[in-house]
C-alpha cells in the first residue's frame, strides 16, 4: 500500500515519502536504540528522583527548590547517612550516563524523524496517542539533557532555577516515554527475535525509505558508530567523579583535569570564597563567632572555643549535583549533635545552617535530625591535618556523610537547632 498523502495535492519537502531516503532506517535499527534507551532512561530518572530526594527538600523550604510539587512528591523519603559515598554512587552515575546516552539519543531521534511528519496526522485512536507521545518525547528529551547538560558546564542560561525546571521536566518526559514504551516495546521485542531467528524485521511504511540511497555503512556499523561516541563520552567525563590521575582524564567537565594546587587542601572546589564573596575580614580570629541557637538560648563560640572542645574525625567525600566528586578526605571537627546538646538537646534536633556567603544560592541550607545525629557529621575545622583554606570553608564548615555538597555548607555563621 502507498503511503497516505493529502487528498488532491502531492506532499513536498519532509512531508512526501521520497525525502527520506537513508537505508539505515528501520524497524530492526530503532529497535535496538529503543532498547537501550529504555534501560539507560529508566536509570536516569531513578537516580534522578534519588538525587531529589537527598536534598530532604520536605525538611524545610529552604530545600525545597520545587514548591507546589504535589503528588510529585509522593516518594520522598529522609535521606541516610549510610553508606557516605551513596550520592557520590548515585549522582555520578546519573551525570555519567546521560552524557554517555548523548549518542544514543541523538541516532534514536533520527531514525524516527520521518514520523514526525507522516501523513494523515492520525489514522487512529491508537496512531494519534503514539504520535503525541513521540512529540512529548523528542520535546522531553531535548529539554532534560539540554539542561543537564548546561548544569554540568555550571552555564546557568536558562530561564529560573534548574531545580524546579529539571524535575517537572523530568516528569513529563518520563510520563511521555513510558506511554510511548507502553505503545512500542512490543513491537521493538518482537523485532529483535525475528532479526535474532532469521526472518527479518518488520516493515514499517513511516521508517523504512520508499526508494532508499546507496547505503554508505551498514547498520552494524552505525550501530557501533553510536557506541564508540558513547563510550568516549564516558571515557572523558567519568574521571571527575575520582581523584589522581583519572579525573586528567575528565576533559570535557569543569572540575576535570589536574587538582587545583597541592597541599593538604588540594581537592576540588565548586564556588570559591572569592566568588561567594567571602571578606577576609570576616573570618579572622578577632571578628568570627559561631552563633548556636537551641532550646535554652544562644552562645557565641569563637574558633578557639570550638578548638578546645572535643574534636572527632571523619573520612568523607564530597559529591555535587553536577555529578564531579571528590574521594574521601580527613575531616576534624566539633560533632553537630555535640552543638546541639550545647543549647540543650540531648537528642539531636534538625539544624538550619546559615553561611557568611553574600551571593549565590544555597547560603543557607537545612540537615535532618537524623543527619545531625551521625557521629561522622562534623563542623569541621581542618582537613588533611591542615586548618580549612578559604575557599574549603574556613573558619568552619559543616561535612556529613552521603549528603550532597550543596548542603555541606562553608563559611558558617549560624547554626540553628529544634524542628523545622
Amino acid at each position: 500500500m502507498a503511503r497516505s498523502s493529502l487528498p488532491g495535492r502531492l506532499p513536498r519537502g519532509p512531508f512526501s515519502p521520497g525525502f527520506w531516503r537513508s537505508p539505515l532506517r528501520g524497524t530492526w535499527f530503532t529497535s535496538v536504540l529503543g532498547v537501550v534507551l529504555l534501560a539507560g532512561i529508566t536509570i536516569l530518572f531513578v537516580t534522578g528522583l534519588v538525587s531529589y530526594a537527598a536534598y530532604n527538600p520536605d525538611l524545610s523550604p529552604v530545600n525545597d527548590r520545587t514548591p507546589g510539587k504535589g503528588i510529585l512528591g509522593f516518594y520522598l523519603f529522609s535521606w541516610p547517612t549510610d553508606p557516605p559515598w551513596l550520592y557520590r554512587l548515585t549522582q555520578g552515575v546519573h551525570v555519567t550516563l546521560g552524557l554517555g546516552l548523548v549518542p544514543v539519543l541523538l541516532a534514536k531521534l533520527w531514525s524516527v524523524v520521518p514520523k514526525l511528519f507522516t501523513l494523515p496526522p492520525a489514522r487512529s485512536v491508537t496512531h494519534a496517542l503514539e504520535r503525541i507521545s513521540l512529540i512529548l518525547l523528542v520535546g522531553g528529551a531535548l529539554f532534560e539533557f539540554v539542561t543537564g547538560i548546561l548544569n554540568i558546564q555550571l552555564d546557568y542560561v536558562f530561564p529560573g532555577s534548574f531545580y524546579p525546571l529539571h524535575f517537572y521536566g523530568a516528569w513529563v518526559f518520563f510520563g511521555a516515554f513510558l506511554a510511548h514504551v507502553v505503545l512500542k516495546a512490543p513491537a521493538a521485542f518482537r523485532n529483535l527475535r525475528r532479526m535474532r531467528s532469521g526472518e527479518g524485521e518488520e516493515p514499517d511504511e513511516e521508517l523504512t525509505a520508499a526508494r532508499p540511497a546507496p547505503p554508505t555503512v551498514s547498520r552494524r556499523g552505525a550501530l557501533g558508530l553510536v557506541g564508540g561516541g558513547s563510550l568516549l563520552l564516558v571515557a572523558t567525563s567519568a574521571g571527575r567523579s575520582f581523584d589522581g590521575p583519572l579525573r586528567q582524564t575528565a576533559v570535557l567537565t569543569p572540575h576535570g583535569g589536574p587538582e587545583p594546587g597541592s597541599g593538604p587542601g588540594a581537592f576540588q572546589v565548586n564556588k570559591t570564597a572569592e566568588y561567594a564573596g567571602i571578606r577576609p575580614d570576616d573570618t579572622t580570629e578577632e571578628t568570627w563567632r559561631l552563633t548556636v541557637t537551641g532550646r535554652t538560648g544562644t552562645v557565641r563560640l569563637s574558633r578557639a572555643d570550638l578548638l578546645a572542645m572535643d574534636q572527632h574525625d571523619a573520612d568523607l567525600p564530597i559529591a555535587c549535583v553536577e555529578g564531579w566528586s571528590t574521594s574521601d578526605q580527613a575531616w576534624r571537627g566539633v560533632r553537630l549533635r555535640d552543638l546541639a546538646a550545647l543549647v540543650g538537646h540531648d537528642e539531636p534536633a534538625d539544624v538550619f545552617v546559615e553561611s557568611l556567603q553574600l551571593r549565590g544560592t544555597w547560603r543557607h541550607a537545612a540537615l535532618s535530625a537524623g543527619q545531625v545525629a551521625d557521629g561522622r557529621s562534623l563542623l569541621a575545622l581542618s582537613v588533611n591535618g591542615a586548618d580549612l583554606t578559604p575557599d574549603h570553608g574556613h573558619p568552619a564548615r559543616v561535612i556529613v556523610p552521603a549528603a550532597p555538597g550543596v548542603l555541606n555548607t562553608k563559611w558558617v555563621t549560624r547554626l540553628t537547632f529544634g524542628e523545622l
